[in-house]
């Protein structure tokens, strides 16, 4: 059985959004095109990992990248074969997975450091990593100004191999800012120091294993370098690199306040069905605190998504639904599973279709609107749809 709140999700909307980013990264004229890290971490944002992960290898993509080791073992017990970059810290973790599910972790902490070369130690295996540097998001990563004292002992590591070096972004979604070009520049800047550490480090072994670059590195120990996330991607070629991490581009979004000229379809749909219509007579209260209150005699469609479902309770008296292609505003409180909508003088009934992300007619709502109705951000409206709401792929 069905439940009414379903999120249909359009994986061959997946597909092209994936084919548009790749076909921009290539119009830029760039002697080597950047590869594609697809980004399918917290459930894909959303959407279903495993569905989206399979869809996305199917369209082309050799790499994904998820959150933590847990999340990759569920991309490869749904059948994905392509590489899985782990974004997370990994100092606490249980890293056996690293090893039963093929995963690449990244090494952000000299915590991480000593637990992934004490753990590829114990299997015997040589482990290729990524590298994360904090160029000023002040969250995981070596600092940049610090990694002549902190990078040697784990670029001595007998077991681990660098595979690439990598940073993140504060504010690339904020044109104002200045740290974005700061931590370019740091990041370009960090590289050298990383070229000349692990060419000392490395002895002969690690030369040879470093010598096959690509064109586009200017440092010349390290095999690749990636920087860019949905919003830099759109913002700044020259921190393309040699790969791009787009996330909420791949499902159709473009991040805020940022405009595109990207062809991308949102691939998720939210939707259900009126299961009551209620008269209210003026004055009467809806809902709990009674919150609504109209002036004049109302009709009320109640229906079944609620905050268990991820709908955030700001929406009431802020937010609309559309009903019969118009729109009909959020009411009262958003109770636990079901929201109300004012329906006046429509001709509605139990089973008329409910848009709740989508359109409907000529009429559309999407994330980006929802979002800033609330004071938000698109990625937690995504994020936050509930696991008890099915997700129909088609």
């Amino acid at each position: 059985m069905i439940r009414p709140t379903v999120a249909r999700v359009d994986l061959g909307a997946l597909r092209s959004n994936y084919r548009a980013i790749v076909d921009y990264l290539a119009a830029d004229g760039a002697a080597r095109t950047p590869g594609v890290i697809a980004v399918v971490k917290a459930n894909a944002y959303g959407h279903g990992a495993a569905q989206v992960a399979l869809a996305l290898e199917a369209a082309g993509a050799d790499l994904l990248a998820c959150a933590d080791i847990e999340e990759g073992a569920a991309l490869r017990a749904a059948g994905v074969r392509a590489d899985i970059l782990v974004f997370g810290a990994l100092s606490v973790s249980d890293l056996d997975g690293l090893f039963d599910c093929r995963l690449t972790p990244t090494i952000s902490t000299p915590g991480a450091a000593q637990a992934v070369q004490a753990a590829a130690e114990k299997y015997r295996q040589r482990v290729r990593y990524h590298l994360k540097i904090d160029t000023g998001m002040n969250r995981l990563g070596f600092r940049f100004d610090n990694l002549r004292r902190t990078l040697p002992a784990l670029f001595a590591s007998r077991n681990l191999d660098l595979e690439a070096v990598y940073t993140h972004f504060a504010t690339a979604d904020d044109p104002e800012s200045p740290l974005f070009n700061q931590q370019r520049v740091r990041f370009d800047k960090a590289r050298s120091e990383i070229s000349d550490l692990s060419r000392g480090a490395g002895g002969d072994r690690r030369e040879h294993d470093r010598s096959a670059v690509l064109a586009s590195s200017p440092v010349s120990s390290v095999p690749y370098v990636h920087a860019a996330n949905s919003a830099a991607i759109l913002r700044d070629s020259r921190v393309w690199y040699d790969r791009v991490r787009p996330g909420i581009l791949l499902y159709g979004v473009v991040p805020p306040p940022l405009a595109s000229t990207l062809s991308l379809t949102p691939i998720m749909t939210l939707g259900s069905r009126i299961v009551a219509v209620k008269g209210v007579r003026a004055g009467e209260g809806v809902g709990y605190g009674a919150r609504f209150n109209p002036e004049r005699p109302a009709t009320i469609a109640i229906v079944p998504a609620g905050y268990a479902d991820g709908l955030d309770l700001r929406l009431a008296g802020r937010g609309a639904v559309l009903i019969r292609g118009r729109r009909a505003p959020i009411v009262g409180a958003v109770n636990m599973d079901m929201l109300m909508a004012d329906v006046t003088g429509l001709d509605v009934g139990p089973g008329d279709e409910v848009v709740i992300i989508g359109s409907q007619g000529d009429d559309r709502i999407d994330v980006r609107e929802m979002a800033a109705q609330i004071g938000t951000i698109p990625y937690e409206i995504l994020c936050r749809i509930g696991s008890r709401i099915e997700r129909i792929y088609t």
